[in-house]
């Protein structure tokens, strides 16, 4: 009765697994393919180059990856060493995500106010050699939400020491329009534009969140399972 109990539970895990493993190929390969096709869109950021759209797909895909790997050998092997190590890496992301959640809640003030400096901060490097990253994602962020600056487009005055804008601001674009007068140029504030349009998701964004966190308690309850599953095989066959 245990071995047929285990023998279940070993393929639906499995099963679980390779898909998890197949997931994070996926994830995996996005990144890769924005890491060579949209290499200069980069981060907004200037105190975190490297927290890029691809960069972070990268770094989650070979995550998710190694742990699917794991559970995939420990589930097929029946190996317990495996199966506890799947467990304790799968806790141990599930713990981390709702940290940062909590956190993320918990100080939305502070991170809001280190955010907008930090996004002023990274102003000054638009338009500057070795950051055409940078620009490129302030000029697609200021044309397609429309909006201009930070908080309001007179962030731009500290950058060119001038009454002017990117062109990217303009409401009709043409070359040099930056350099006209400020009714030709969008007013709203692009951190505020943005933060707004994350609102208006938040249902997609609770979806996506949810299913994440139920899919690892998923695949917790299944590691663990199939650990009781094969100690109490072996002490049967013992």
């Amino acid at each position: 009765m245990a071995r047929g109990c285990l023998q279940g539970v070993k393929y639906l895990m499995f099963a679980f697994n390779l898909l998890f493993w197949l997931g994070g190929c996926g994830i995996l390969g996005v990144g890769i393919w924005l890491a060579a096709t949209q290499g200069n869109f980069a981060t907004l950021s200037s105190s975190f180059p490297s927290l890029s759209a691809a960069n972070l797909l990268i770094v989650t895909g070979t995550l998710v990856m190694a742990i699917g790997f794991v559970g995939c050998i420990g589930a097929i092997k029946e190996h317990r060493c495996l199966l506890l190590t799947f467990f304790v890496m799968l806790l141990l992301v599930f713990l981390l995500e709702a940290t940062v959640a909590i956190l993320f809640f918990a100080y939305t003030d502070k991170i809001d106010r280190y955010a907008q400096r930090d996004l002023k901060k990274g102003l000054h490097l638009y338009g500057t050699p070795g950051n055409v990253g940078l620009t490129n994602a302030w000029s697609i962020i200021q044309t397609d939400f429309r909006c201009c600056g930070v908080t309001n487009y007179t962030d731009w005055f500290d950058v060119y020491n001038a009454t002017r804008v990117p062109d990217s601001c303009c409401l009709e674009f043409s070359e040099s329009c930056g350099l006209h007068a400020p009714g030709t140029w969008w007013k709203a504030p692009c951190y505020e534009t943005v933060k707004m349009w994350l609102q208006e998701n938040l249902l997609a964004v609770g979806v996506f969140g949810l299913c994440t966190a139920l899919v690892q308690v998923l695949g917790l309850t299944f590691a663990m399972t199939m650990y009781c599953q094969v100690l109490k095989a072996d002490t049967y066959c013992a």
